[in-house]
């Protein structure tokens, strides 16, 4: 991988993600809202040995500026041969199951935007006809729990969509990967207590490395959540819908 475009960049997975690329010697371009941080990891990340880093600042809720924004980073970096889509929210689930409004915006912030983006990268890279896609989705978009089930459904539907994407552009030589993690202890989850399953950013981010390097289509970080969630997912209706998960 030589040129690196990665969107939410301020998240803590794609800091620990854009490090070990930028140990590598590839280019990066970071997208995220935080222009502060943006110049601290472009600092950082030079001092780990990123050829070239150049950020913009971005809201991906902004769909009009969805394609400006791609047409921006190819300007810069000439191809992609890798895209990370990193950002996303955890929503209230109580809010959005009593106020619709809540929980569209966490759509689309979780789905709709994710969609919009890999419109714009799958046409640009269709005419490119190679390279890599990666989205991070989440192990709640597996099967629909009563605790989380706007995150879980707003994941689930990128999952499937991004199913249907590698079908249509692997005749043109690009890979789509979809990124479950499990549990990951960040910001966005500090308020949650953690135990045996959680996993910190840094080891997601080797996962996540090295399955792109495999060229995976499913990757779940750590591995045992594939294990986990199949155990899930088996789990008869009749009795999941009693389990207060």
């Amino acid at each position: 991988m030589k040129n690196i475009l990665i969107i939410g960049a301020n998240s803590a997975i794609a800091k620990s993600v854009s490090r070990l690329y930028a140990e590598e010697h590839c280019r990066l371009y970071l997208l995220a809202r935080n222009v502060e941080e943006l110049a601290l990891q472009k600092t950082d990340l030079e001092i780990r040995g990123a050829s070239e880093v150049d950020f913009a600042t971005f809201d991906v809720n902004n769909f009009g500026a969805h394609d400006a924004i791609i047409d921006q980073v190819l300007d810069s970096l000439g191809s992609i041969d890798l895209a990370i889509l990193c950002h996303g929210s955890l929503p209230d689930q109580a809010l959005c199951a009593e106020n619709f409004a809540a929980a569209l915006q966490e759509f689309n912030t979780n789905a709709l935007s994710v969609i919009s983006l890999l419109t714009s990268l799958a046409n640009h890279m269709s005419i490119q006809r190679n390279g890599c896609i990666a989205v991070i989705t989440s192990v709640a978009g597996d099967r629909g729990r009563q605790s989380n089930y706007i995150y879980g459904a707003a994941k689930g539907m990128v999952s499937l969509y991004l199913q249907g994407l590698r079908g249509r552009l692997y005749p043109n030589g690009i890979h789509v990967v979809d990124i479950r993690p499990g549990f990951v202890d960040t910001p966005m989850t500090k308020a949650f207590k953690k135990g045996a399953l959680w996993a910190s950013p840094e080891q997601v981010a080797q996962c996540i490395v090295t399955g792109i390097r495999k060229k995976k289509h499913t990757i779940y970080a750590p591995w045992f959540w594939r294990i986990i969630m199949m155990i899930v997912c088996s789990v008869p209706e009749a009795i999941f819908k009693r389990v207060k998960l």
